[in-house]
């Protein structure tokens, strides 16, 4: 395991190099000048020309390049074009409201998709295994904005259940900044009003965010369900009388999660980064409305340093699911 955790710091590393290079690439090649932005449409060249420089834009690619790598490392991800401030403390500043956006939707996933997998299984061409597959093609197939916008009618414009954007009612103070989580505060401080106004805000967009990752993991473990059940240990153990529940779990879906578990890591990593569609919806002030923000405002730094953050985050994902294999299956260990 510490081999597999060693080896899995050093992919980190080419991983990061390898976003940096084709990110650095892709958003110097965008059409459109940010000094110009910056300046307004009636500077003149020389003020244009003065900012490029003091943002090292009049170097050539490589230079900034390198430069920019050279500044990563001693962990200075730059400064946002937009903001002016550190990008660090922008992510750090989103982060948390994109963390625990993606926290709801993942357990939203696992405890539907899980069952439900299950229960496809077990009741193959019945009505729940024909409601789960229309389900999960649903899942994959409808658009994250057309669901939100959908959803957002539904439970805000006509239901009026759920506000459509925000983390918390204009009207109440967040809890007391402690984790950057408003439920975890709220909790922590046992502010209940806050808590309240906190997860009515945070329940639709979950629902919409997790809505295409858990129709994928009811697939699979609908697909790994009935693989295990058809091996020669299943068909033993029934015959030496273990039915019901202790069948299920102890024996079949504790096998069935193994391969599930990389869809289950992966679905995690897919959560923040398509939270990026999900926040623009909702208005989520996550750090996707943030890059989206920038990318409009031509902010290379932001969009780095955005980039970057999140292949981290897969990175250390699949570490995870690694460990978990070892977990699930001690024969993975060896």
């Amino acid at each position: 395991m510490q081999k597999t955790i060693l080896k899995r710091m050093g992919f980190l590393l080419f991983v990061v190099f390898g976003v940096t290079l084709v990110s650095f690439i892709l958003s110097h090649v965008i059409p459109g000048d940010p000094a110009s932005m910056m300046a307004g449409q009636h500077a003149s060249k020389e003020t244009v020309q003065s900012i490029r420089q003091q943002l090292g834009l009049d170097q050539p690619i490589w230079i900034q390049y390198f430069q920019y790598v050279g500044n990563l490392l001693s962990g200075d991800l730059g400064t946002s074009i937009r903001t002016h401030q550190p990008v660090l403390d922008d992510l750090m500043t989103y982060f948390p409201a994109t963390l625990e956006l993606a926290i709801a939707a993942f357990f939203i996933a696992i405890i539907i998709g899980i069952p439900l997998g299950v229960l496809s299984a077990l009741k193959k061409n019945t009505f729940w295994d024909h409601f789960s597959r229309i389900f999960s093609i649903s899942g994959v197939s409808i658009p994250v904005f057309w669901s939100g916008l959908v959803i957002i009618l539904i439970f805000y414009g006509w239901l009026g259940w759920f506000p459509a954007n925000g983390r918390i009612d204009e009207t109440i103070n967040p809890p007391t900044h402690i984790t950057g989580f408003y439920i975890l505060d709220s909790i922590l401080t046992g502010d209940s009003i806050a808590l309240k106004s906190s997860l009515k805000h945070i329940f639709l967009p979950a629902v919409v965010l997790s809505f295409a990752q858990l129709a994928i993991i009811t697939r699979q473990v609908r697909a790994s369900m009935l693989e295990v059940m058809r091996q020669e240990y299943i068909r033993t153990a029934i015959a030496n009388g273990i039915h019901g529940r202790l069948l299920i779990i102890s024996y079949a879906l504790r096998n069935a999660l193994i391969p599930t578990i990389t869809v289950i890591g992966t679905s995690f990593g897919s959560l923040l980064g398509g939270a990026v569609v999900t926040e623009t919806v909702f208005g989520w002030p996550g750090m996707g409305k943030f890059v989206v923000d920038s990318i409009a405002y031509l902010d290379f730094p932001a969009i780095m340093g955005f980039t970057i953050v999140i292949s981290i985050g897969y990175v250390l994902i699949n570490l995870v699911v690694d460990i978990l294999y070892g977990l699930l299956n001690p024969q993975m260990k060896e």
